[in-house]
């Protein structure tokens, strides 16, 4: 993948793709780190001369639903870059420098990969930037084709998460100990085998340990094995997990341990938090769950790197190609 650092942008609209997915609360951004994140890219390009139009999705709209619009996004991340942001309803060129095309799954050629869709979002720029890692492994039309229309280059964001992950699965510290939990087996399963094979532990709570089969995975995976309710993990598995975490020199985390939004099941998940903390290992954590149970326990700022992708760095880390960094590799 060719870096946005090789690009020339100067007086060029560059069409970015964006992480814009957000919570959304009562027409309010209620989190705004992702869009502090993306700010990384979006001022070095405005430094450098570009006129940005960005683009992004809110969740999974049927049609265009008002209340997944970007307006509320383009507000918030307005504040950030201290600079108004332009929300465009249409596919047309922006009137400004820095502009936001509306919810793109709000047109159904995005999701349906329809190529013409790409050729027409085409026109609107003269330089293509992904910087979206967190959907490029469910990449619509304008992250599949838009790399075949118009020179184009990883982001910041999205160099960085690649570099950080590749570091997990080609050349980690040891002990190397990785943290799975949370639910959706068929996604993280895939991702359980994988790492146990680079890591030296794999330690699996959550949902997860009771719909894996025990007697199916490597001998370094270890699943918790007394919970609180079926809604936590239990003490002697924190205290298991505390003791191999501590040995650590290298932890990387997707996932909770439990129903950490109720304090009465918050246990797990946090004194894994702090185990992590505590270890001084360098650590990677990923996932809108994890990261919002690390916000609520005041670490977040403690983690070495926090991944803007949950199901796109599972699926890295179970040794995926990821469709949207694989249409940046035969970029023009």
């Amino acid at each position: 993948m060719k870096s946005v650092k090789e690009a020339s942008v100067s007086g060029k609209r560059t069409l970015v793709w964006t992480d814009l997915d957000v919570p959304v609360e009562n027409g309010t951004v209620v989190d705004n780190t992702r869009l502090k994140t993306a700010a990384q890219t979006l001022n070095y390009l405005r430094k450098r001369g570009a006129s940005i139009l960005m683009l992004g999705h809110l969740g999974r709209p049927r049609g265009k639903e008002p209340f997944l619009s970007l307006k509320p996004v383009a507000k918030s991340l307005g504040e950030i870059l201290e600079s108004e942001v332009e929300l465009l309803e249409e596919i047309k060129i922006p009137s400004s420098n820095l502009a936001m095309l509306e919810n793109i799954r709000f047109w159904p050629g995005e999701e349906a990969k329809d190529p013409s869709f790409a050729r027409e979002t085409a026109k609107l720029g003269q330089i293509y930037v992904n910087d979206c890692f967190s959907t490029s492994h469910h990449a619509g039309s304008t992250m599949l084709y838009l790399p075949k229309l118009l020179p184009s280059y990883a982001g910041i964001v999205v160099e960085r998460e690649v570099e950080e992950l590749s570091k997990i699965i080609r050349n980690p510290l040891r002990p190397l100990v990785a943290i799975i939990g949370g639910a959706k087996l068929e996604t993280k399963l895939p991702a359980i085998f994988n790492l146990a094979v680079v890591a030296d532990k794999v330690l699996v709570g959550g949902k997860l340990m009771f719909e894996v089969e025990r007697g199916a995975l490597p001998e370094n995976v270890v699943v918790a094995h007394d919970n609180i309710d079926t809604k936590d993990i239990g003490f002697l598995s924190i205290k298991l997990f505390k003791e191999l975490i501590s040995k650590a020199r290298m932890v990387v985390w997707n996932g909770p341990m439990g129903m950490f939004e109720d304090d009465k099941y918050m246990n797990g998940t946090r004194e894994m938090a702090v185990s992590v903390v505590e270890s001084k290992s360098y650590s990677v954590v990923g996932g809108g769950d994890t990261i919002a149970a690390l916000n609520k326990f005041g670490l977040t700022a403690k983690i070495s790197y926090v991944s803007t992708g949950g199901g796109a760095m599972l699926e890295f880390l179970a040794g995926k190609k990821l469709p949207g960094l694989e249409a940046l590799e035969a970029t023009l």
